[in-house]
């Protein structure tokens, strides 16, 4: 794993990686998408049930992307991993897409079963403290310069919201919620009919295996990034260094 933490080893890993990621995801969403259209109605939502195949993948990847930023955090306050604060980075804006979809899809659902797009539930106000945090975390890395002062600060930013991650997911169970309860990881197990949960799987791992390869993408573009950044600024200085010779010989 420390081998990864040179950034040209880490490029060479995902230019040889990122096509098999792509290709697995694209046939993930295929088979996703054909198995949600084929599933059955819900015996109570009917059709409009089959929102979840959207809404629950996109939910679970809030908080999973958001776990990552909290191991990248620590990565780079504990252990001062060179890549740590680039995947954390990388990881805020993807964090926020999929929050994004939860909360719309969710609404969307809402609508027809509560009879409204918005409640101030417990669940959904939760995961909307969650879509402002991964804003605030975005905003506060271009606020602040120099990327080791941004890199720690968002760390400690990102650490202290991890509080809202058991939240979230114990949010209908501590309080008397219109969400429905936990249905598929549960002590019991899942209350969902197999016609239904193996749907809700190939597009939960779809939206996995989507998250890893806009992850690993955006880790190596910023690497890119840096690079180019910092041998502008090598050229700048050596451009400094050569004005006052370049000026007299001018002159």
């Amino acid at each position: 794993m420390w081998n990864l933490a040179n950034p040209t080893v880490f490029v060479d890993l995902t230019r040889r990686t990122l096509p098999w990621l792509a290709a697995s995801t694209a046939m993930l969403f295929v088979a996703g998408l054909y198995l949600s259209f084929m599933a059955p109605p819900d015996y109570q939502q009917g059709e409009t049930a089959k929102i979840m195949y959207l809404h629950v993948p996109a939910a679970w990847m809030s908080t999973f992307v958001y776990g990552v930023m909290a191991l990248a955090s620590l990565g780079t306050l504990a252990w001062r991993h060179p890549l740590a604060d680039a995947a954390q980075k990388a990881a805020a804006p993807l964090g926020a897409g999929f929050t994004f979809i939860c909360l719309a899809t969710g609404s969307l659902w809402g609508k027809p079963m509560w009879g409204t797009y918005w409640v101030w539930d417990a669940r959904l106000t939760s995961v909307l403290v969650l879509f402002i945090l991964y804003l605030g975390l975005i905003a506060l890395w271009r606020a602040i310069d120099d990327p080791g002062r941004a890199a720690r600060a968002t760390a400690i930013l990102t650490l202290v919201g991890c509080v809202n991650l058991p939240i979230i997911k114990f949010s209908v169970d501590w309080w008397n919620t219109l969400h429905q309860p936990a249905s598929v990881f549960r002590l019991g197990g899942p209350t969902i009919a197999p016609s239904l949960l193996w749907p809700l799987i190939v597009m939960s791992l779809a939206f996995t295996f989507l998250f890893l390869t806009l992850h690993l993408m955006a880790i190596r573009n910023e690497i890119l990034r840096r690079r180019i950044a910092r041998v502008t600024m090598l050229a700048a200085a050596e451009g400094d260094r050569l004005a006052p010779a370049l000026a007299t010989r001018g002159a």
